[in-house]
């Protein structure tokens, strides 16, 4: 295969799994079928054919069992990945072709040393493999471990004894340096030849080339490897990032009352949805908080990107927002400094966001946005955008200036503040927009806004319900299952009457 095919080329797909566990049987039945060669093969060792057809037999042993593997790997595929992460994973390294020798036997060389007359013999192909001068002399026996690695000179010192002095057979691997400095890895397969008293006269070997084969599983083990560390680094950092946002965002479960005390009080009600298509936490949030005054603050918002470091500058958000509101602060001026905070953070990054102060004597509703979809207003049955006052998005430009509205609200009036998230998109200029739906106050879509309308629609529903938690209850079984792109929030306050 090319290796400059994607993974999503046509020609880079797998292969059906049936067809890959077809030639799987097929190797295995082969290696049985050469295996029972091997056992009928001569063991008279005065025999060189015979010696040659054995190590033969062994060696397409040791070449099928390696396609066993590879095929494996071809069937089992690469180790499962998020798909939120594929964009921050390392990419996987093509595994290097192995050379194209032309035939098995151009890769496998042989040599005999006698042990009597301390004389060697190649064959051509162990000169090549060996990077050696096929006008030199071969290697003696004493002579072999000069072009080996030090750490593995220990090893073929002692596969060689125990083949001469206990005529055990030799199988393994040891890595040789060439004359022209590059290392090859080297499995030499040999055996005793043994002289009329039993006594060896000579030991004789086939060594096989299979550093390009090594270098392959290294490559694949080391991707493995790779992408295993890489899952574990993703899951750490979820459960730091939940742990985080379970920490900053409000505890209470169901629903709340603010300000605690008095009779004009707001019923409220809130949920979290995350995105059914990343398992990174991003950075919606959504808090309520009674003020020293005895007014309520209510803000969501939303930072750009997901993760750890998101979540992070979400609770940072959501401390100053709480600080500036509790010393006085209004929303509009909230706004700014938050902006500022934002524009001066180590980390650069977008925000969006709407604040809204409750006044509970007068039922007054004072507001700001920075690129955020604006409030939406229920009453009698109907329900309607507000109309956002100035506001850009945090952290896109220094000094910018947010304007406030006010809105007064009346006993039974519903609120529901959302993230961007919630509901789909479209585009803005594809189709008219009704009075409910003037004005989304996403300042930062751009004309592909939030589709407010199927919110909208809530109204008789909401209009019935008896809690705060029960219209939002509704908007989750209305938004909660789709297919979401984006976490969302959605927040919602119902006026006592």
């Amino acid at each position: 295969m090319p290796s400059h095919l994607s993974a999503d080329h046509p020609a880079a797909q797998p292969p059906p799994r049936g067809s890959v566990d077809a030639l799987i049987s097929q190797t295995r039945r082969l290696r049985g079928e050469v295996d029972a060669v091997r056992r009928d093969a001569p063991v008279d060792g005065t025999d060189p054919e015979g010696r040659w057809q054995r190590a033969l037999c062994d060696l397409a042993m040791h070449q099928l069992s390696d396609l066993d593997e590879h095929l494996a790997q071809l069937r089992d595929g690469p180790p499962a990945v998020p798909v939120e992460h594929e964009a921050a994973a390392p990419t996987a390294r093509a595994v290097p072709a192995a050379p194209r020798h032309g035939s098995l036997l151009s890769r496998v060389g042989s040599a005999e040393w006698n042990l009597l007359t301390d004389e060697a013999s190649w064959s051509g192909e162990l000169y090549q493999i060996l990077g050696r001068d096929p006008a030199a002399p071969p290697l003696t026996l004493d002579e072999l471990p000069s072009v080996v690695l030090d750490q593995d000179r220990p090893r073929l010192t002692a596969m060689v004894t125990d083949c001469l002095i206990d005529a055990k057979p030799i199988d393994g691997e040891f890595r040789v340096v060439r004359p022209d400095g590059d290392v090859r890895t080297v499995h030499m397969m040999g055996e005793p030849v043994l002289d009329t008293d039993g006594s060896t006269a000579s030991m004789w070997a086939v060594l096989r080339d299979v550093s390009e084969l090594r270098r392959s599983q290294r490559t694949v083990s080391e991707t493995r490897d790779s992408l295993q560390h890489q899952r574990h680094f993703a899951q750490t950092e979820r459960r730091l990032a939940v742990e985080l946002q379970e920490a900053v965002l409000p505890p209470w479960r169901g629903s709340l009352r603010l300000p605690r005390q008095g009779p004009e009080t707001l019923d409220l009600a809130a949920r979290y949805l995350p995105s059914s298509t990343s398992e990174l936490i991003g950075g919606d949030w959504y808090d309520a908080l009674e003020l020293p005054s005895g007014d309520t603050l209510l803000s969501v918002g939303d930072l750009t990107g997901r993760g750890v470091t998101v979540t992070s500058g979400m609770a940072m958000m959501i401390g100053a927002l709480r600080g500036m509101a509790v010393a006085g602060t209004e929303p509009g001026q909230l706004m700014a400094w938050l902006n500022q905070l934002l524009d001066a953070s180590v980390q650069p990054a977008l925000g969006s966001a709407v604040c809204c102060r409750y006044r509970p004597e007068s039922r007054t509703l004072t507001w700001a946005q920075a690129g955020h979809p604006a409030p939406l207003l229920f009453r009698d049955g109907t329900g309607r955008v507000l109309s956002p006052p100035d506001g850009v998005l945090l952290g896109a430009t220094s000094g910018a200036v947010y304007g406030q509205a006010e809105e007064t609200l009346e006993p039974g009036d519903l609120l529901l503040l959302h993230t961007d998230g919630l509901v789909p998109r479209r585009w803005a200029s594809s189709q008219p927009q009704s009075w409910e739906s003037h004005d989304s106050g996403d300042a930062g879509s751009g004309g592909d806004t939030a589709d407010v309308s199927r919110l909208l629609d809530l109204a008789p529903r909401f209009g019935e319900a008896r809690a705060a938690q029960d219209c939002v209850r509704m908007v989750v079984e209305e938004f909660g299952e789709t297919e979401r792109e984006d976490d969302a929030c959605v927040l919602i306050a119902r006026v006592a009457t």
